[in-house]
């Protein structure tokens, strides 16, 4: 006899379907994250990259090993230790999409980053115009740094600054062209990109500017009216910047893009050109674009380079100063950042590693 009970046919029934629910439950879940595991997300991954010794070798494109900064008629000095240069690698693009699996995985990962897949390929720009300008921004970056390097270096060089072209809807239209050479805005002369941003700033938008040009090997002066482009005033030209430098410096790195380096092969050309060792031996990365002047700028993917450099063997990592609202909060232990707006800052870091000074009064990015 049953007291407190209920053993009739329904309960009993009930007890029997209850496991087969929740055994169906169950394997509903599990389909259900199988498929959303491999379902492919609008996301890609932005993880640490390749590392680079600026004093060291690479393998070119004919899998041969060769320096990486090569300054073949000029005396060179010994280095040593390591200036290493930080990429970032990709993991999926618009025809291969990493999955929501690999996507959880990246947000758990302090080294990852995961971004928007149109924020890194933008639907209306195809791979190979992405790459083109990746490789032209690589190029240019070169060329920038080895014009800064000189330049500290105390060279005297000329330079051109040249239109590539104009984007749609330029004010400039019809009255530049490209391959047109800007030597002068409203008679300033300008012999790099900073030179001509600035002289545009000093004009104002939407007011006529005077512009000194050469084309075709004729001196003329075009008038254009600037705009002003989220704070900046713009002619609406693509320009780079061509110098005559006075010795050969090769840069031989393939396979990377961006203008991310200018820094670190600044430092390596200055290493190499000048006695000593600019960090005493040790092991520094850093990342940085780089101008003439020796203005250091921003760039992406600083939290991954920080864990890159770390995990490559560096104790100190020279970061651009408008890259320090990333970088704190987010450094790795073990590493020290110095935060630089410039080369020189960059050096006096370099020097003061070199010989062990204290560096708690050089500018930094705080750890948090």
């Amino acid at each position: 006899m049953a007291l407190f009970t209920d053993d009739s046919p329904e309960r009993r029934g009930a007890r029997r379907r209850r496991p087969s629910i929740g055994w169906t439950a169950l394997l509903i879940a599990l389909v259900a994250g199988v498929i959303l595991g491999i379902m492919p997300a609008p996301y890609v991954i932005e993880k640490p990259g390749p590392v680079y010794n600026t004093l060291g070798s690479t393998i070119d494109a004919d899998d041969v090993e060769t320096a990486l900064i090569t300054i073949p008629d000029e005396t060179v000095y010994p280095t040593g230790g390591a200036l290493d240069l930080l990429t970032v690698s990709l993991l999926g693009n618009r025809e291969n999409r990493p999955s929501w699996l690999a996507v959880a995985g990246a947000w758990l990962d302090p080294s990852e980053a995961v971004l928007p897949i149109d924020q890194v390929f933008p639907a209306n720009v195809s791979t190979e115009q992405r790459e083109a300008r990746s490789s032209a921004d690589m190029i240019n970056s070169q060329q920038d740094a080895i014009a800064a390097a000189l330049t500290h270096l105390g060279y005297d060089y000329p330079t051109t600054v040249s239109v590539v072209s104009l984007p749609d809807g330029s004010p400039a239209e019809g009255a530049i062209e490209p391959e047109d050479q800007i030597s002068a805005v409203n008679g300033t002369p300008v012999a790099n990109v900073a030179e001509l941003r600035a002289a545009l700033q000093a004009n104002g938008a939407e007011t006529a500017a005077s512009l000194d040009i050469v084309r075709g090997g004729v001196a003329q002066t075009v008038e254009v009216t600037p705009i002003d482009n989220d704070g900046t005033v713009v002619a609406g030209v693509n320009v780079s910047v061509t110098y005559d430098f006075p010795i050969e410096v090769q840069i031989q790195l393939d396979k990377v893009g961006g203008p991310s380096a200018g820094l670190m092969f600044a430092l390596g050309i200055i290493d190499k050109l000048t006695p000593g060792e600019l960090q005493g031996g040790e092991n520094v990365a850093g990342t940085g674009t780089i101008d003439q002047s020796g203005a250091v700028g921003p760039i992406g993917g600083i939290q991954q380079k920080l864990y890159g450099a770390l995990e490559n063997g560096a104790s100190w990592f020279l970061a651009p100063t408008e890259n320090c609202d990333e970088v704190t909060g987010n450094i790795p232990d073990g590493l020290t950042v110095f935060s630089v707006a410039t080369l020189d800052e960059a050096l006096t870091a370099l020097d003061a590693i070199k010989t062990g000074a204290d560096t708690s009064d050089l500018p930094s990015c705080p750890a948090g």
